[in-house]
């Protein structure tokens, strides 16, 4: 069996778990999006450290500038790199996805306060553990982005590839769009930011992502089998954490019902 056919086959099941996770069956409504946003931006966000993490190790960005080891995994990251960091929204202005994320959250009155002052309070990757140990999280959202960037903190890049391939499932459920759908009537869209933060989503993550992402996998590891079950162990417990952040909000907009009822 090829050997990442093994490591589909063995996270099969935690993606199972995802896919079929009881926080898509409580997400009903508006209020439910804002919640679910307000822990969800941590995850927006640390995705661009990962990726950032991969072109540092994956493209030249020191100087002098020498040619890479492999100019078709350079390429594919910094057209994400690209895709992500400076994408154009939906008034054609330059904007990260995560910036685009946070002014889809201000739509929806969700509080983005939090994670800016996450956000600006990290220098550098030795400043995060100090900052994540003071940072008023919820627990499951303080283990997601202390396993994050511990991961990238072993500078092995096949480990911080496997976090970015595998440990990274469909993000945004379809019944969000149906939701923002709902609210809007013939003449008017409430939500224009969130609506066009979510098309572009499915749109940047084409069909040739997964592919590439797979062949850098490949090619970090070789035939080295120590790093290929570095790659699962990373992969594994990278959607055991999503799974741990979902249970986490889900349990909040349960609670908040309640609150409500």
């Amino acid at each position: 069996m090829d050997k990442i056919e093994f490591i589909e086959q063995e996270i099969a099941d935690l993606r199972m778990t995802l896919t079929n996770h009881k926080l898509y069956h409580v997400l009903s409504d508006i209020d439910d999006i804002r919640l679910f946003m307000e822990s969800h931006v941590y995850a927006v966000w640390d995705f661009m450290s990962l990726l950032k993490a991969l072109q540092n190790n994956l493209t030249c960005t020191t100087l002098p500038w020498k040619p890479v080891k492999n100019a078709a995994t350079a390429r594919f990251i910094n057209e994400i790199v690209f895709g992500e960091e400076t994408d154009i929204n939906e008034n054609k202005v330059p904007r990260s996805h995560f910036e685009m994320y946070l002014d889809a959250m201000k739509e929806v009155n969700a509080d983005t306060s939090k994670v800016l002052k996450l956000v600006h309070s990290m220098d550098s990757l030795d400043s995060v553990d100090a900052v994540l140990a003071k940072a008023k999280l919820q627990s499951a959202e303080q283990a997601f982005l202390q396993f994050t960037f511990d991961t990238i903190k072993t500078n092995e890049t096949h480990k911080i590839a496997a976090a970015f391939t595998f440990g990274r499932e469909d993000l945004i459920p379809d019944m969000f769009i149906e939701i923002i759908k709902g609210t809007n009537n013939d003449s008017q869209n409430r939500f224009p930011k969130m609506t066009y933060y979510l098309e572009r989503h499915i749109e940047v993550d084409g069909d040739e992502h997964g592919p590439l992402s797979l062949a850098m996998i490949r090619e970090l590891c070789g035939d080295d089998d120590k790093k290929w079950n570095d790659v699962l162990e990373v992969s594994k417990a990278a959607l055991q954490q999503r799974i741990n952040l979902w249970d986490e909000i889900a349990a909040k907009i349960q609670e908040e019902k309640l609150v409500e009822a």
